[in-house]
């Protein structure tokens, strides 16, 4: 546990009212950046159970994979699968190509125009679904694509890791 005066910042010590984030001045382990606080109030840490109620309560995330070398992110239609996320694509598709048997992240929010609200990102390793038994299962989840084409093969997040924050508005 940090000592609370890690997030004790005094507002004499952050100079002018900028929308910045400024490191907080009395920590005392050198090198080390833990804490940042803005004009406004520090998000607050959700639970993964909290963390995996928000996710299934919007239908659309981003998935960020590795193509070509490179990081990729991806506007992605979602659902919730025991804790999995699970995404629809085609099966001759870049996105179904580079997240095989990869360790992809995925991030979904809601915030409002106070940026009120929260986000929420995953961690994990992904698959193909593969079981027929699954598939026939998934396929009766309301999975359905915004995008054009056909859209036949499932891809699993297994989240390891879950973080997520609700935000309050600045003040």
């Amino acid at each position: 546990m940090w000592p609370s005066s890690t997030f004790d910042c005094p507002t004499a010590t952050r100079g002018p009212a900028t929308k910045d984030f400024v490191p907080c001045p009395n920590w005392s382990a050198p090198g080390i950046l833990v804490v940042m606080y803005s004009d406004g109030m520090a998000p607050q840490q959700l639970s993964r159970d909290e963390c995996l109620r928000l996710m299934a309560s919007v239908s659309m995330g981003r998935i960020i994979y590795t193509r070509q070398a490179l990081p990729a992110v991806e506007l992605v239609n979602f659902a919730l699968d025991n804790g999995d996320i699970v995404i629809k694509t085609d099966g001759d598709g870049k996105l179904a190509a580079a997240t095989r048997r990869a360790v992809v992240a995925f991030e979904t929010d809601c915030l409002d125009a106070q940026q009120v609200g929260w986000s929420v990102t995953a961690i994990g390793p992904s698959r193909e679904v593969t079981d027929p038994e699954d598939i026939g299962r998934l396929q009766k989840i309301d999975l359905s694509s915004w995008t054009y084409g056909t859209r036949e093969r499932f891809i699993r997040v297994s989240p390891e890791l879950l973080n997520g924050r609700r935000h309050s508005a600045h003040g």
